[in-house]
């Protein structure tokens, strides 16, 4: 086998985004092979009330991708004044990634949130930083069980249509809630890398809600 500098740690990240909030969850199972490495590992970064990164794959990688979007919206806020918007920090995910495009950063990565206008948003990226605002979206190990789902269920209209249509979906934040649960559950008895835990924010105007949900530990 020859050596290689990236490893894949598994883990399912998945956003949902409504007319008033937006579902970031992500599972807690960090893995190499058949081995299970911690069964608590975060994979989210709350930059701030009204925008959450989500990061699977490699977990050094991702550790200091967020330390450095952590330590770039300090950066905002001391120039600013105020927080990063969530199209501001999607943008800046995009930059990030950009920048380390001929040795990638090996995670594969949501930008979630409320927007401007108190709407939830959803960006999702590939390796290199480009990226689309789209109602829902999953990465990770369990992206082909639980995608179809998401798509199955929410029934969003294309971000490519022409004219425009709403991406959002119109499910309650409860059906909402209720889904993602259910999706990773799913997604937790096929796919080895997803499990233990989930760790669920619920963003709204009101503020950032944490929820947990417990996977199997096989």
């Amino acid at each position: 086998m020859s050596w290689s500098p990236y490893a894949d740690n598994g883990g399912t990240v998945l956003a949902v985004a409504g007319e008033d909030y937006c579902i970031v969850a992500a599972s807690t199972r960090m893995s190499s092979g058949f081995d299970i490495l911690t069964r608590n590992s975060s994979k989210l970064l709350q930059l701030n009330e009204s925008v959450v990164i989500a990061s699977a794959g490699m977990q050094a990688d991702t550790k200091a991708l967020h330390k450095m979007l952590q330590s770039r919206h300090v950066m905002y806020h001391h120039a600013n004044n105020r927080n990063m918007s969530v199209s501001a920090a999607a943008q800046l995910l995009s930059n990030t990634l950009y920048y380390k495009r001929f040795f990638p950063y090996y995670t594969f990565n949501l930008c979630a949130g409320l927007d401007e206008q108190g709407r939830g948003a959803v960006y999702n990226y590939d390796a290199i930083g480009s990226y689309e605002r789209s109602g829902y979206f999953c990465q990770g190990s369990g992206k082909e069980l639980i995608q179809p789902v998401l798509d199955n269920q929410l029934k969003a209209a294309s971000p490519l249509a022409l004219p425009a249509k709403n991406t959002l979906t119109s499910l309650p934040m409860e059906q909402a809630l209720d889904l993602v649960k259910d999706a990773f559950v799913s997604a937790g008895e096929r796919d080895i890398y997803t499990g233990d835990e989930v760790e669920i924010l619920i963003i709204t105007k009101d503020g950032t809600r944490k929820d947990t949900l417990q996977l199997k530990l096989d």
